[in-house]
């Protein structure tokens, strides 16, 4: 009997052992992020501790891509990735750093603002860890994170969040880097992360600055830009452009009593115009079905299109989705209208590049190629 114990033992202790070799490898390699192939139009690659010291060595520090024309003109800033599961958000600045060629002016393009929140998703909802794109140099493998910023690199959260403002938010906000401008340089990981990127701001005299975000089907504020007040002349203008395009794009103006986010405190902290977009994705919603990758990159959801004849979305929903392209189309557009009058209100002083935009990206695309088949092809 004793010896049939040993062996129950040892069999059991054996399979933890393979238990925890297996999970240990997966959590050490969802840190290790898939980086962007440097395009044509990068000049240079730093960190964002170039501009913050206290971030170096830190989870949040991040890669910041430089494309720098040979005109002088404004600066603008692109941030990808603040909440890790918005897809379309990093896609698009992936997009911009592979295929941009920058003609006056310098962009800085961060893939992972929010670095820490993509090295980890969120199991309960069901969530993918990776999704993958066939691309001109071969299968590319993707990270689908978080929300927020991982608990492994900051924690406790604390039964409420104090903005600096003053403002009270739920605990786990302080993880939501989109609550923590200004930041502070001496705070926690997402603090850090928001310091630095006002101090990116500052210190380059970022004359445009983009936050690139998805949203739920059933939350109002979609397929819409929020612009700060500062922003809204060349928002109003941008807008028309879009409408005119065909893209319809509802504009916001971004809220005052709302503190931390990014059209409002980089508006409110620094001198640059912030805008914020948001595009339609499923994967976001409380109203879904299961996480799959259709539904992640083709926008496919059964339940949506109910919730769509039930009257419950503020976005159109039918059998064909949101797909990817359609929704990295609308930011990669968005970008280049809103930058585009900026320059035309600011002369002396443009931002002028080439990359894709929402033609190129979803109109001309064949139906059966959309759901991530078609933007690959863009990205190297």
């Amino acid at each position: 009997m004793t010896k049939k114990n040993y062996i129950t033992a040892t069999i059991c202790l054996a399979v933890s052992v393979a238990i925890i070799i297996s999970t240990s490898m997966n959590f050490l390699a969802v840190r290790e992020l898939p980086m962007p192939i440097s395009g044509p139009g990068v000049t240079e690659v730093k960190m964002l501790s170039d501009w913050s010291e206290t971030l170096k060595g830190n989870a949040g520090d991040t890669p910041v891509y430089v494309l720098q024309g040979e005109k002088e003109g404004g600066t603008m800033l692109v941030l990808g990735g603040t909440h890790a599961n918005e897809v379309s958000s990093s896609l698009a600045a992936f997009t911009f750093i592979e295929t941009a060629v920058v003609e006056a002016g310098t962009v800085y393009v961060l893939p992972y603002a929010n670095r820490s929140a993509m090295t980890h998703n969120d199991p309960g909802e069901g969530n993918l860890q990776y999704y993958t794109l066939e691309t001109q140099s071969g299968e590319r493998t993707f990270r689908y994170g978080s929300r927020a910023t991982n608990p492994i690199d900051q924690w406790p959260d604390p039964d409420v969040y104090i903005h600096s403002s003053g403002q009270q938010l739920s605990g786990s906000e302080t993880r939501n880097l989109n609550r923590n401008y200004p930041g502070d340089p001496n705070g926690n990981v997402s603090e850090r992360v928001a310091f630095g990127i006002c101090e990116l701001i500052r210190q380059e005299d970022i004359s445009i600055s983009f936050d690139l975000h998805e949203a739920s089907p059933e939350y109002p504020v979609i397929n819409a830009t929020v612009a700060h007040e500062n922003s809204m002349s060349i928002a109003a203008i941008g807008c028309m452009e879009l409408l005119m395009s065909g893209i319809d794009m509802a504009l916001e103006t971004s809220p005052v009593s709302l503190r931390g986010l990014t059209h409002r405190e980089w508006g409110d902290f620094t001198n640059t115009m912030p805008f914020l977009m948001e595009t339609a994705n499923a994967s976001q919603g409380r109203l879904r079905g299961a996480t799959t990758v259709e539904q992640v990159l083709g926008g496919i959801d059964d339940s949506y299109v109910i919730s769509e004849a039930l009257g419950m979305l503020f976005v159109p929903w039918d059998e064909n989705g949101h797909p990817i392209e359609e929704r990295v189309g609308r930011h990669m557009q968005g970008l280049y209208e809103y930058s585009k009058a900026y320059g035309d209100l600011n002369p002396e002083n443009p931002i002028v590049y080439t990359a894709p935009g929402y033609t190129e990206l979803f109109l001309t695309a064949d139906p059966a190629d959309l759901g991530g088949d078609h933007l690959g092809s863009f990205l190297l």
